[in-house]
């Protein structure tokens, strides 16, 4: 079924689908339709006919009666379309489970946010086996070119960028919603930094503060990837460091699991395209925070963060 519209608009109508119910049971003329539904026959004739272009009921004269019968088909087209589209939202690992965790994650760190560095030294580790070698890698962590095709998790865009891998080089990132290609959009979220290690093949290492509507900083993310060539590519470890932490951090802090290893993940599909691979195996430690200290997840308000 291409195109529901019409169908769901002529079933959404409280008066046309008590008139498929009687006619799932038999077919029926219009007069015995409207007295069984309690309503003007002209009235049931108009809804009858608009059945009858969504193409869910028929009708044909019998003498001086035109008897309506429910055409099945249309209606197990849209029950099999419903189903399908309740499989894509219930599917496993897909984004209603995303969103779901996401809540509890939320949940949970606006109860801990209790003060100014309440997520101070929360740490997060991150690993991906990458088919490139290091000098691939290094490109895509640092080449704005190659950096914007995935430094932002799943459904969100680069829409500026700066990247200057040198010690005390400046970083400058912004994001939109992916479909957002006219900018029509608020801009999903900001942040800004610097460099402190930049060793070529071997060590990044930067901080970046994600800003807040006001403009002042959620938190500064230490970010620290050490790279080391592998048997079939490179060995990607990556710890991530919160400090500075506001009160007003919540929300960001409890995107960053699952945000940033979505991010790593269209990294390792990319260094995996560029060496003409899939990409690699990956595997994420949440941190090495108290083991009482929540889990995280990968939204904010309904959109993904990039720290």
């Amino acid at each position: 079924m291409d195109d529901t519209g019409p169908l769901l608009i002529a079933l959404a109508d409280p008066a046309r689908w008590r008139l498929v119910r009687l006619l799932a049971e038999r077919p029926r003329p219009v007069g015995v339709l409207a007295q069984l539904a309690e309503a003007r026959q002209p009235q049931t004739t108009k809804h009858l006919q608009t059945l009858e272009r969504a193409g869910v009921v028929t009708s044909q004269r019998s003498g001086q009666r035109r008897v309506y019968a429910l055409r099945p088909e249309p209606l197990r087209e849209l029950a099999a379309l419903l189903g399908r589209l309740a499989d894509t939202a219930d599917r496993a690992g897909g984004s209603r489970a995303t969103y779901e965790r996401h809540g509890l994650s939320l949940a949970s760190e606006r109860l801990a946010a209790d003060g100014p560095g309440w997520a101070d030294e929360r740490s997060f580790r991150f690993h991906r086996s990458l088919a490139g070698d290091p000098d691939t890698v290094w490109r895509h962590l640092t080449e704005t070119a190659l950096l914007a095709r995935w430094w932002t998790p799943d459904d969100l865009r680069v829409s500026d960028l700066v990247f200057e891998a040198r010690p005390g080089g400046r970083i400058l990132l912004e994001y939109r919603d992916a479909e957002d290609t006219g900018g029509s959009e608020p801009v999903a979220g900001r942040g800004d930094g610097v460099v402190d290690d930049a060793r070529p093949g071997e060590r990044l290492a930067y901080r970046l503060s994600p800003r807040l509507p006001d403009g002042s900083a959620a938190f500064t993310a230490h970010v620290d990837f050490d790279l080391r060539a592998g048997d079939t590519g490179t060995d990607l470890d990556v710890r991530y460091l919160i400090a500075d932490s506001t009160v007003e951090s919540a929300d960001f802090v409890a995107g960053i699991e699952i945000g940033f290893g979505q991010s790593l993940d269209k990294l390792a599909t990319a260094v995996g395209a560029a060496h003409g691979t899939t990409h690699g195996t990956h595997h994420d430690a949440p941190h090495d925070a108290p083991h009482d200290a929540p889990r995280t997840s990968a939204r904010t308000e309904g959109r993904q963060v990039q720290p």
